[in-house]
C-alpha cells in the first residue's frame, strides 16, 4: 500500500466529487508515461466523476473524462482542494 502525507491520499480514496491536484504517481516509468499520454502530470487538476463499487472510476482530468482501474488509481497520490 502506499503511504499518502497527511494533506495527501490515493485517488482511490478521494470522494465522488471531490477535486484534488496530483502530487505524484508512485508506480514504474509504464504507468508515468502511459498517465502522461492521458493527461496526468503534476498539479493537474483532477475530479473523480463517478464510481463503480469494485470496478473502474471515472475520473476527469484537464476537462478529458478518463476509466481507470482501482490498481492504477491506488498509485495515483492526489491533494484534495
Amino acid at each position: 500500500m502506499n503511504q499518502p502525507g497527511p494533506d495527501t491520499c490515493t485517488l482511490i480514496d478521494l470522494p465522488t466529487g471531490q477535486r484534488a491536484r496530483l502530487v505524484r504517481i508512485t508506480g514504474g516509468h509504464r504507468l508515468h508515461d502511459r498517465l502522461a499520454s492521458m493527461g496526468f502530470a503534476p498539479e493537474v487538476p483532477i475530479e473523480v466523476v463517478s464510481r463503480q463499487g469494485s470496478g473502474p472510476l471515472l475520473v476527469l482530468v484537464n476537462r478529458t473524462r478518463v476509466a481507470l482501474g482501482q490498481g492504477m488509481a491506488d498509485q495515483i497520490l492526489v491533494r484534495p482542494v
